[in-house]
């Protein structure tokens, strides 16, 4: 059978193959080489606004906040308030199918960052 009649079967039967599922399942729907920052569900959960989503907030504007749904609104709404004074555009990943350790992921909407360290590593990030 010639190849691409092979690959187009396979994607109608099956649907368009997924690049990285798995990195796109932890990084709340986005790659990994485009995160700026990433927090725990608990990070995400704490009272106040972690100083390094607000700085990176500030810096561009080609920025998407993406939110655990598994997590409160209450516990979201603080990094909602942010993003909205800083014109940067959120979603809210309600994925009951996949489970992550993040609760919130800061990303470029389409570029490549590649920052080496994208975890705010404190006492509440070493619980989870």
């Amino acid at each position: 059978m010639d190849k691409e009649i092979k690959q187009a079967l396979d994607a109608g039967i099956h649907g368009t193959p997924e690049l990285k599922p798995a990195e796109k399942a932890l990084y709340l729907t986005t790659f990994r080489e485009r995160v700026y920052v990433a927090l725990t569900k608990r990070q995400v959960a704490q009272k106040e606004v972690y100083s390094a989503v607000k700085n990176f907030m500030k810096q561009s504007d080609d920025l998407v906040l993406l939110l655990n749904g598994d997590l409160s609104y209450s516990m979201l709404s603080k990094y909602i308030k942010e993003a909205s004074k800083a014109s940067a555009s959120f979603t809210i990943i309600n994925d009951k199918e996949t489970d992550t350790p993040l609760g919130l992921v800061l990303a470029s909407k389409e570029t490549a960052v590649n920052r080496e360290d994208i975890f705010v590593r404190d006492e509440y990030f070493s619980i989870d």
